[in-house]
């Protein structure tokens, strides 16, 4: 009976290596946004919350 032979230190190296490669990848899908995609979110952030802010309907609560 013969048995393929593993070096444990190449198949940790390899395995590290791939942990590595999820993290990358998880990374890329969360913080990997262009500059410039960012700004536009923040600016369509702004205009969405000036134009709810402008629509307030400002009343006179003086407890009466």
């Amino acid at each position: 009976m013969s048995a393929e032979i593993i070096n444990l230190r190449q198949f940790r190296k390899k395995q590290a290596r791939s942990e590595k490669e999820k993290q990358a990848e998880q990374n890329r899908i969360s913080f990997g946004r262009a500059k410039a995609e960012k700004q536009l979110t923040r600016s369509l952030n702004d205009k969405a919350d000036n134009i709810h802010r402008d629509g307030r309907i400002e009343t006179d609560d003086d407890g009466a």
